[in-house]
């Protein structure tokens, strides 16, 4: 394929990645402001942020592997469909005040069902797409995009809408998520896996389990990911009351908050690919560790409004960092009819690790006593990740680009 055509494909899917996203941010912002007007219970808010992860945690697995068996555009534009009906049937309910707090957790929980297979289809299609020396650049747009529209414009618009008016952001979500749906038809060519099989979907997860399990380095590269999940995460479920109450913050400077967030994703998305180049991927995913570890635990000691959005800031471009290595990582190392499978694994250890680290944070809060406590407490634990990352990869080049990158998936006209 050429440049010209791979990349009119890949500005479909960014398209699409970024009008979906842009709905995600805003329901992520929005239910949470829901939840609070109806619990301030900081364990109720946590379970909140639980229930929007479980899914990866249950239908990751399937999601991937389903991803490995259909065409990948066509789940995608299913799951986003999806989404789009249930956001609007929250809207409903919300217009005719017929929302409880078991509600939101139930619309919660089926929108990230849907998005178990969208973010899965979205993450396999790179290959697909561009050639292995532009993935590093590809995995950088799609981070890019999530990050412009989850935190950038997501958070402030969720908040900002939210304050003048509850149903207004579920009604523009519903519509993102329906956009995001009808761009992808856009996008020619069929992205169903090249090895179709007939096999049980269960033997398609062993096969795809057992590639990953001979991999001592995608092993450690997941041990890290997932710590840095689960670690982050009890800090990252309390944001909201975080900003509101130990920063003493309104509902619509919460959302400028998250902004300055956005803007350090954004930031670090475009930084990865020069570091990449610079100084090699391997001491961009640790350096990245550790400024995550600096940036929690900074905010937590720090609790000053400007500071403290600075140091969000930090945190959002290392993690983004850290999420474009290891996407490539993925994308270079692992087979194209696999990528779904092992994505789904994946994504069960370090998506599902958010809701168990979303409970505990709560209860960490709970027990000592505010939120900015629970940001300390996960920035020294991030550096107890970052030895560990260290010394995981010693001696393991990340830079190999000889493995396969997606040659097992179609992608006609």
């Amino acid at each position: 394929m050429s440049h010209r055509t791979t990349d009119g494909r890949l500005r479909w899917l960014l398209a699409s990645s970024g009008t979906s996203n842009l709905a995600d941010g805003i329901a992520k912002v929005a239910f949470p402001l829901l939840a609070t007007t109806l619990t301030r219970d900081p364990v109720e808010i946590a379970a909140l942020s639980a229930v929007q992860f479980l899914p990866w945690l249950l239908f990751a697995i399937p999601a991937g592997t389903l991803v490995d068996r259909i065409d990948r555009k066509k789940a995608m534009i299913a799951a986003n469909a999806m989404r789009a009906l249930v956001v609007a049937a929250v809207t409903a309910l919300l217009a005719f005040a017929a929302m409880e707090i078991w509600t939101i957790y139930v619309a919660s929980l089926l929108v990230g069902i849907a998005e178990t297979v969208a973010e899965s289809a979205a993450n396999v299609l790179p290959p697909s797409l561009v050639e292995a020396d532009r993935l590093e650049s590809a995995n950088s747009k799609l981070q890019a995009c999530e990050i412009v529209g989850q935190t950038f414009l997501g958070g402030p618009v969720g908040s900002a809408t939210f304050a003048m008016f509850a149903v207004f952001p579920f009604l523009l979500s519903s519509v993102g998520f329906a956009v995001g749906a009808a761009v992808l038809l856009g996008m020619a060519g069929s992205y169903r896996p090249r090895q179709e099989t007939k096999s049980h979907i269960r033997a398609d997860f062993a096969d795809g389990f057992r590639w990953l399990r001979r991999h001592s380095l995608l092993l450690r590269l997941l041990a890290i990911a997932g710590l840095l999940s689960l670690i982050s995460e009890l800090a990252q479920a309390q944001l909201v009351l975080y900003a509101l109450e130990d920063l003493h913050l309104s509902d619509a400077t919460f959302g400028a908050f998250a902004f300055v967030g956005g803007a350090g994703g954004l930031l670090g998305a475009g930084l990865t690919p020069r570091l990449v180049r610079r100084i090699g991927r391997r001491t961009v995913l640790v350096g990245g560790v550790l400024f995550c570890a600096l940036g929690f635990g900074g905010m937590g000691l720090v609790r000053q409004p400007v500071v403290s959005a600075v140091l969000f800031g930090v945190f959002a471009a290392a993690v983004v960092a850290v999420n474009v290595v290891l996407a490539t990582a993925r994308h270079t190392l692992v087979p194209g009819e696999l990528l779904g499978r092992v994505l789904g694994v994946w994504r069960t250890v370090v998506w599902g690790a958010i809701p168990l680290g979303a409970l505990l944070g709560g209860l960490l809060t709970k027990l000592l006593g505010s939120a900015g406590d629970t940001f300390t407490a996960s920035g020294v634990l991030l550096l107890f990740v970052t030895a560990y990352a260290l010394f995981a990869l010693r001696g393991r080049p990340l830079d190999d680009k000889t493995a396969s990158t997606g040659d097992g998936v179609r992608s006609q006209q």
